[in-house]
């Protein structure tokens, strides 16, 4: 375990000395939220109605523009090949960058959504469901996408495979996240949905893992 968190530390680090992926990620997350009322319109009732899945599909975005960041620097350096020949698991090695992605990258803007969700008129009960919603789901996310960034890992420009990739992955958190979020919903609706929630998230938990590193052994083999 203390090398899975020292590995966990090292690209945590590595993310804050490089920049570029969260400021990236919040920058283009910004920027949506902000273009967002201009292209609806001023309805604000229209804004308050489709806010919670606006700021789900602006995470949704901004967390696969920093997919890449997460094998492709390791893979071109060689350090995937030390860490594959390493005394830790694979598995628990594509486990580890994948929560440093979801630390460095997901998690801020998940917690950065609910307050910038008042640029698109996000109403106040809708805070709490949607922060806890998307810290869950965020979990997901960046599981989901550690598939698509090792199976595309050798190639250049594999961004947009990526995307063709883990969307269809992501349809099920995008439905159950945007269902949880609904503050109006009530619990009848909102709980058994944040409960889905859950159980995506401790699923790509233990499944994620596995297939990014199958992935990745067919590269380094």
């Amino acid at each position: 375990m203390s090398l899975i968190w020292s590995l966990i530390k090292r690209d945590l680090t590595l993310s804050l000395r490089q920049g570029g992926g969260v400021g990236t990620a919040l920058g283009f997350f910004l920027t949506v939220v902000v273009l967002l009322p201009i292209g609806l319109g001023p309805d604000q009732a229209l804004l308050k109605r489709l806010a919670p899945g606006l700021l789900w599909i602006a995470l949704l975005l901004s967390v696969l523009l920093s997919a890449d960041r997460i094998f492709q620097q390791d893979y071109e350096d060689g350090s995937l090949d030390i860490m594959a020949m390493g005394p830790v698991p694979f598995e628990l090695v594509a486990l580890a960058k994948a929560i440093a992605h979801w630390l460095s990258t997901s998690l801020p803007l998940a917690v950065a959504a609910p307050l910038l969700g008042f640029l698109i008129n996000l109403e106040p009960s809708g805070i709490l469901p949607l922060a806890l919603a998307m810290g869950l789901g965020s979990i997901a996310l960046s599981m989901l996408v550690s598939i698509g960034a090792a199976v595309t890992v050798g190639l250049r420009r594999g961004g947009l495979l990526v995307s063709v990739l883990v969307l269809p992955l992501y349809v099920p958190v995008l439905i159950f996240g945007i269902s949880a979020s609904a503050g109006g919903a009530g619990p009848d609706l909102a709980t058994p949905s944040l409960l889905i929630l859950l159980a995506l998230a401790l699923a790509s938990l233990v499944l994620s893992p596995v297939a990014a590193a199958a992935a990745l052994r067919s590269y380094l083999n």
